[in-house]
């Protein structure tokens, strides 16, 4: 029996009559012949999420009141494990722990990650689960998960799971630079600037008047 297409996790019956209607039902179908959405983490993919800082992780409840949160953390503290596992540490927070209650009913979540500077989104569907005091149960995993040297109290690690993801085009993404690579920017020219003026003074003062 065929496999369904990856892209039916989002591509619903109703989803599917929408596009129908509106005209884009065709060219979803022709890339569904090829198997839809991706299902494993491809080197590019993994490259995109070892440069994110930040990600937007949604759940839902058992009745499928949905959730969403920002997650963020240093560079890279995304990872991926496997080519279709992705992990994290789970910092305290506010200790609503709304996420936490709905993984324990409904292992259905998603991933949607932004690059604003190359104005890149990526979409996961997955599962996901809560590894509880992970230090203790799975100590080599936990290691790896953790950034060093980030200051916040890390509480448990996420693990997802990929079931499909894909990569929209650029468009309405407004274009923002972290508040960290533009002091950097500013930085480099401040001290291309201070090598100008003193290779300035230097000329004054080999000058002969």
């Amino acid at each position: 029996m065929q496999q369904p297409p990856a892209s039916d996790v989002a591509f619903s019956p109703a989803v599917k009559a929408v596009q129908a209607r509106r005209g884009s039902r065709e060219g979803y179908a022709q890339r569904e012949q090829k198997g839809g959405f991706y299902t494993r983490i491809t080197p590019e993919l993994a490259e995109f999420l070892a440069s994110a800082r930040s990600f937007y992780f949604a759940t839902a409840s058992a009745e499928g009141q949905p959730y969403m949160q920002h997650r963020g953390g240093p560079q890279g503290f995304l990872r991926v494990l496997d080519a279709s596992t992705l992990g994290f540490a789970d910092y305290a927070g506010n200790r609503q722990y709304i996420t936490t209650g709905n993984l324990s009913e409904n292992a259905r979540a998603m991933l949607f990650v932004m690059d604003y500077r190359a104005r890149r989104r990526v979409k996961l569907w997955g599962t996901a689960r809560i590894l509880a005091e992970p230090a203790q149960t799975a100590p080599q995993l936990w290691a790896e998960l953790c950034p060093q040297g980030y200051a916040a109290r890390l509480e448990q690690a996420i693990l997802f799971d990929v079931v499909a993801w894909d990569m929209n085009c650029a468009q309405h993404i407004p274009r923002l630079l972290a508040a960290e690579d533009v002091g950097e920017t500013i930085r480099q020219f401040q001290a291309r600037i201070r090598e100008l003026e003193a290779e300035v003074e230097r000329l004054k003062r080999a000058t002969p008047p």
